[in-house]
């Protein structure tokens, strides 16, 4: 049954409080999102809206927060800026389609591969990027459009504004928790701002340095349904289809690994492959209803959990109060200093990173550290997508290298000195195949041979190839190899590879025991 709460305690006006502090949170993010993709403002704010609604509603982890994301934008630009905006629309659609395929063919699943180092690296790599893009609030551009630093009291201002949203967030919950401290925050700073007339920026102001419009606001009708205006051919699938599978992966990734860091957080278990459908079904109505696709927010997420939401009713919430703001209360929203919203992600970076990373040296093997570096600076430099691609990539490598050197033998004579047993330790698979093949000496050997696998395990084809080229060893000196212990699914490997050596397998030994148990 569908349960706007997390749980039956949950309070709805916790939800509600924390879906109102994310609504004022994702209106500067949406906008900047929309300016790197290279599209109008409302249609990173519409994104922000339906993605963030329909995954709140049908998605797989509640109070996890979606919407127009920078990741996927830098991948969007280069489309806009060569096919245009339409060309965009159709491709967040066929996005979708391929995002839901993924939850019916249950490929969230694959997300349990990412191992906890390369997850480190993720959420450090991720809150250095949200210190990061907070910066540029610190900045202005000049009369020829180069960026300077804020001087003198506005940046004394700045500071200053900054610290007090932190101080009250960090503060108001040892004496409250009444409302969310981020909205509290929010709210205060921007009365004392309007009523004391401070000389500090707001959303508006930012909405002009971006779009060059002094007058530029975020007020906006509902939006309408239409379907892209593109042509339906092949030459048009060969420009989205690319895309379209890039921003997938990447939304699907960025997605499941904020579920599972929320897991973390909340000692629950969300469902990825739900959640894979829901994101999927939100960008295909996104992309019919004029908006830039989008994905799970961590930054957001982390607010809106930090402030009590936990349910689904805080993420449909927050993507109605946006839609509020588009259509009546833009004016409202504009006079925000951004001071404020800075102070609410310094809070949020200051949460999300792993503090405990620094601790981890000499209590961990030296390849996990590298691991957590390697992924924390490739999140800053390109995409967290990519980060985590190589973090996996890194310690698969690492694991097969290090397992590769564990390929033992014992080694003992039988029957008189005519059969050698060789007693297997650790997995057969490519990087320990020609350590296997190694450890065999065919001429020197009596005529019989048993390869006991008990303590050993053939995992894919180079280990079926490591067993034919020892056999055939044996077999061109005139010598008989047994193979003992091999688990059902190794003797299906070898029988569906067509060995090319016919190798005897023998039965497993019984052995009798003595029971002392009286009758």
């Amino acid at each position: 049954m569908f349960q706007l709460l997390a749980s039956k305690t949950q309070s709805m006006k916790n939800d509600l409080l924390s879906g109102l502090t994310v609504a004022l949170a994702l209106v500067p993010e949406a906008v900047a999102f929309a300016f790197v993709a290279g599209v109008e403002p409302l249609v990173g704010l519409y994104a922000a809206f339906m993605v963030g609604l329909i995954t709140a509603a049908i998605g797989g982890r509640p109070g996890m927060i979606s919407g127009a994301t920078g990741a996927l934008a830098v991948v969007m630009v280069s489309l806009v800026a060569q096919h245009g905006v339409e060309y965009l629309f159709a491709t967040v659609v066929l996005m979708g389609i391929l995002q839901v395929l993924a939850g019916i063919f249950r490929l969230g699943k694959f997300i349990r591969m990412v191992p906890h180092p390369v997850m480190l690296g993720f959420v450090n790599g991720l809150a250095i990027v949200i210190f990061l893009a907070q910066m540029k609030q610190f900045q202005f551009a000049d009369d020829n459009g180069v960026l300077q630093w804020l001087q003198g009291g506005q940046m004394a201002m700045m500071l200053g504004l900054v610290a007090l949203t932190m101080a009250i967030i960090h503060f108001l919950p040892k004496f409250t928790r009444a409302i969310p401290s981020s909205l509290a925050a929010i709210v205060t700073v921007t009365l004392l701002v309007v009523f004391l007339d401070l000389d500090a920026r707001t959303v508006q102001d930012v909405l002009a340095d971006m779009t060059g419009n002094p007058a530029a606001t975020i007020a906006g009708g509902l939006p309408e349904f239409g379907i892209p205006m593109v042509p339906i051919n092949w030459e048009t699938l060969s420009v989205i289809f690319p895309y379209a599978v890039i921003l997938a992966a990447i939304g699907l990734i960025e997605s499941l690994l904020t579920l599972t860091l929320i897991d973390e957080v909340t000692e629950t278990r969300g469902r990825g492959n739900k959640e894979c459908v829901g994101q999927g079904v939100a960008n295909i109505v996104t992309g019919f209803f004029g908006g830039m696709g989008g994905c799970a927010m961590i930054g957001q997420s982390m607010i809106n959990i930090n402030s009590g939401g936990r349910g689904r009713a805080s993420g449909i919430s927050a993507a109605l109060f946006l839609l509020v703001f588009i259509l009546v209360g833009a004016s409202l929203i504009e006079m925000i200093p951004v001071a404020a919203l800075v102070g609410v992600m310094f809070i949020v970076v200051i949460a999300t990173f792993e503090w405990a990373s620094f601790r981890l040296w000499g209590k961990v093997p030296k390849q996990d550290l590298f691991v957590v570096f390697t992924v924390t600076v490739v999140t800053v430099a390109t995409d967290l997508a990519i980060a985590v691609v190589v973090g996996v990539i890194l310690s698969a490598l690492m694991f097969a290298w290090k397992h590769a050197k564990h390929v033992e033998f014992e080694t003992w004579l039988e029957n008189d000195g005519k059969t050698k047993v060789y007693l297997a330790h650790g997995p057969l698979f490519f990087a320990s195949a020609q350590s296997f093949r190694d450890n065999f000496n065919a001429k020197g050997d009596p005529d019989d041979v048993i390869i006991d696998f008990k303590d050993s395990r053939v995992m894919d084809h180079s280990g079926i190839e490591a067993i034919d080229a020892v056999a055939e060893r044996y077999v061109a000196a005139g010598k008989t190899l047994h193979l003992r212990h091999l688990s059902s699914e190794c003797v299906s490997l070898l029988d569906k590879a067509g060995s090319l050596v016919e190798v005897n397998l023998i039965e497993d030994p019984k052995y009798k025991v003595a029971d002392d148990q009286l009758a």
